[in-house]
């Protein structure tokens, strides 16, 4: 049975599912975003030390400024309102990706949280905010050459925004589309990949179970037999 350290997921299909029921796209941001609290506490309980969530690429500037703004809106009012449950629950909130871009208002919050559940321990939930592969791998050689190391894997690795997390173990991604849309692309070198159908405000953490019980039969080689 393959252990599972480390799962990241994209959460596609917010936009599709609310146009399928003729509501406006903000309206399956805001379904999408309960799906978060079900997920996270289903990762909880099964043990899970690190889930990393694709919430905001660095090309997701390209939106309407009107639902750019309001996922940003959004974003922050979760952050918010689950501080108790994060607290609770023993999740220790992470970000990777460039936070410079955000609003002070914004800066402030995630900053709150990270401070509140430093001493949590029981998950490491990573959201990825204005996050490109390409963009940290770039940063962590950067970061790299000016610490005077050598290029290498090891080095590249210590400077990633995930290096204290670890190779991820099992890639999801949701709403059909089967790319990696520029996450965790050093990180997932390895992973095994699922893609679902299923929109993200319809995938549901009997949906996870079923994928994760099927990773944990996959004979993974890494390269050998």
């Amino acid at each position: 049975m393959n252990k599972l350290n480390h799962l990241a997921i994209i959460m596609d299909g917010n936009g599709r599912w609310a146009k399928s029921k003729g509501l406006i796209r903000t309206n399956g941001h805001k379904v999408g975003a309960n799906v978060v609290e079900d997920i996270t506490s289903y990762c909880c309980q099964k043990g899970i030390a690190n889930l990393t969530l694709y919430a905001f690429s660095t090309e997701n500037w390209k939106r309407p400024k009107s639902e750019v703004d309001f996922l940003m809106n959004l974003l922050e009012k979760f952050l918010i309102e689950k501080r108790e449950n994060f607290v609770k629950n023993g999740i220790k909130f992470h970000t990777i990706g460039d936070l410079e871009p955000f609003n002070n208002s914004l800066k402030n919050e995630i900053s709150n949280l990270k401070n509140l559940t430093a001493n949590c321990d029981k998950l490491n939930l990573i959201l990825a905010i204005n996050y490109g592969a390409r963009d940290e791998i770039t940063r962590a050689v950067n970061n790299a050459l000016q610490s005077g190391e050598n290029i290498s894997e090891k080095s590249i690795s210590s400077h990633l925004d995930t290096s204290e997390f670890g190779d991820v173990d099992l890639l999801i991604r949701t709403g059909g589309e089967q790319r990696l849309s520029n996450f965790l692309l050093w990180q997932a070198s390895y992973a095994e990949l699922y893609f679902t159908p299923t929109l993200w405000p319809e995938f549901t953490s009997k949906e996870l179970d079923e994928i994760i019980s099927s990773y944990q039969k996959t004979h993974r080689k890494f390269g050998g037999l």
